[in-house]
């Protein structure tokens, strides 16, 4: 036998492929080195080993020897293989004649050797368990390795799948790496082994669940029940309780009686408890549950627990532009209102006297427990300053106090922290007619004023601007006796005459028939005009009505501009007193 026919006999001979030797020529074996019966005996032995491996099948094998970086094995064929130690991870207590099961890749490499492999056929043994589970739509059991865009990886047996986001769970994850590291059921949804490609389910798994759950839990669910459930998920609007494959909602607003800012306050994930059925609505798949409805209503007998006139201390839980909420206890509020919160600060807004979290004292004032409303006042604490003022302030009394604030009708002083008073426009002068505050005193200005009248009941204080000085009317008379020639000006035009100021700050009147003219008059603004300057003489003195009544005795030729727009003529309905008792027809 020649050596290039020798190798190819032997080639054909670990394939299984040599005929029997009774087919075979003589000249393919050296008659003397065996005899025809010894050598057809030596085949069928071979052929024998040979007979149940085929390349790329799981055969059994058996250690025998293990080396620093690989493992020898015996397969059962002429020569041994081998396969890295790295491949043997999951067994760390291998030893020298424990049967292994590997994957066949060739019966012989470049060298003659066996090419073995354990991982292939671990891979191979799980993929046929997969694929069976894919078949026959049986869940396997996995651990989720890590996140990925998309999804996650679970690790099926040693072998890497796909999880997508959306079949996670039933609802979204908030938070997938709290999940990582967990075991959980999945069903294998798409499988292509060319591409080694898995995609797998937990959602499939949980609606099948939920799916069993919610038609055992409709026919045992009702209104008004008391079911223990598990957090699921919280928003900000409330939380999800699964109720045991059905989730119902616990709003926000039926979490406490109180004011709470967020779900997380009352509950928490995977947290139990016990929530009361308040309304199923199977058809939106929708159920409302309460957490409160199972504590005491709070309002109940909450008259006689605050009765008008406590005194009671609160926190201030919210603060609109009309008050402040106060939290007595959980569920019961009151409402301070912007007018109760102090006796004399013109409180703009509530922000400016608490804030929110602040305790403070309240009395109560009044208790509505059907429309669930309590009104509290905080100036009620302390004694009203209002009532005492008359005792602090008797009318006459003489203080000093800074213009707060100017109106038409007259000027605010204050005379305390928060306290002020009204000086009409009315008691600014002695002798002038004072058509605005303006004329006499400024914001700012410091003033000195006399107690006129204190109204505690409507907190109202009248003042006096020129009581604080003497009456000029009781002397007026020897300082301007009749027949006194002066110059004044024309301040205001009445229908029945001219107001004129004659100095220090005194006025005095010159009825239409003092006025001398060319022509009859019928209107004083045919002659005269604000500012105009007149000589004049005094033809009466009225200290007991205040009135000095003129005569004019001459127009000086030298006067100011005329005022483009034509000055006003007063009348009585414009609250200026003319004065009374004036012959309107005797220049004397």
């Amino acid at each position: 036998m020649t050596e290039s026919t020798a190798t190819a006999e032997k080639r054909k001979a670990q394939k299984g492929e040599l005929r029997p030797l009774a087919n075979r020529r003589p000249e393919l074996y050296d008659e003397d080195e065996y005899t025809s019966a010894e050598y057809e005996q030596m085949m069928e032995m071979y052929n024998g080993t040979l007979a149940s491996i085929d390349e790329g099948e799981i055969v059994k094998s058996r250690v025998l020897e293990i080396r620093e970086n690989m493992v020898v094995l015996d397969i059962g064929f002429k020569s041994e293989g081998t396969i890295p130690l790295e491949e043997f991870k999951d067994m760390p207590d291998l030893k020298v004649g424990d049967e292994v099961d590997v994957l066949l890749e060739h019966l012989e490499d470049q060298e003659g050797s066996v090419v073995l492999s354990k991982k292939k056929a671990d891979f191979m043994r799980v993929w046929e368990r997969i694929r069976v589970a894919y078949e026959s739509d049986q869940p396997v059991e996995g651990t989720l390795v890590k996140k990925i865009k998309g999804g996650v990886v679970v690790d099926l047996m040693g072998v890497d799948a796909f999880l997508p986001g959306s079949q996670i769970a039933l609802r979204r994850v908030p938070n997938i790496d709290e999940l990582l590291g967990q075991k959980y059921e999945f069903k294998i949804i798409k499988l292509n082994k060319r591409r080694r490609n898995i995609v797998v389910s937990r959602r499939v798994i949980l609606e099948a669940e939920r799916a069993g759950k919610r038609e055992k839990l409709m026919k045992e669910l009702q209104k008004d029940q008391v079911r223990k459930g598990v957090v699921k998920n919280i928003t900000d609007f409330g939380a999800f309780i699964d109720l045991g494959g059905v989730d119902g909602l616990l709003h926000i607003t039926d979490m406490s009686w109180g004011r709470i800012s967020h779900p997380n306050e009352m509950v928490h994930i995977g947290q139990e408890l016990e929530v009361k059925v308040l309304d199923i609505d199977w058809d939106r798949e929708r159920i409302s549950l309460g957490l409160k409805q199972l504590q005491p209503y709070p309002w109940k007998d909450v008259i006689a627990k605050y009765p008008v006139g406590t005194r009671v201390a609160g926190k201030v839980v919210s603060i609109t532009n009309y008050g402040a909420f106060i939290e007595l206890e959980p569920g019961i509020e009151g409402l301070v209102h912007i007018s109760e919160m102090s006796w004399t600060r013109n409180v703009r807004h509530p922000s400016k006297i608490v804030s929110i979290g602040e305790t403070i004292e309240a009395v109560v004032l009044k208790v509505d427990p059907n429309e669930e409303k309590i009104s509290l006042g905080m100036k009620q604490t302390e004694q009203d300053p209002w009532m005492v003022l008359p005792l602090k302030y008797p009318v006459g009394t003489r203080l000093s106090g800074k213009v707060r604030n100017l109106t038409s009708f007259g000027a605010f002083v204050e005379i305390e922290p928060g306290i002020d008073g009204l000086i009409h426009i009315s008691d600014m002068s002695w002798t002038k007619r004072v058509q605005h505050p303006s004329e006499v005193v400024k914001k700012g200005d410091t003033v000195d004023v006399v107690i006129l009248n204190i109204d505690s009941d409507n907190k109202r204080i009248s003042l006096g601007l020129k009581q604080a000085t003497d009456d000029p009317w009781l002397s007026i008379g020897e300082s301007y006796p009749v027949g006194t020639e002066l110059r004044g000006h024309v301040v205001r035009l009445m229908e029945k005459g001219v107001v004129v100021d004659i100095g220090n700050d005194i006025e005095g009147f010159v009825p239409l028939s003092h006025i001398p003219s060319a022509q009859q008059i019928e209107s004083p603004a045919d002659v005269c005009f604000e500012g105009m300057l007149l000589d004049l003489r005094i033809v009466e003195v009225d200290p007991i009505h205040r009135r000095i009544v003129l005569t004019v005795t001459d127009i000086p030729a030298e006067q100011p501009p005329r005022p483009e727009t034509p000055s006003k003529i007063f009348t009585e309905d414009d609250e200026v007193e003319i004065p009374a008792d004036i012959n309107m027809d005797d220049p004397a």
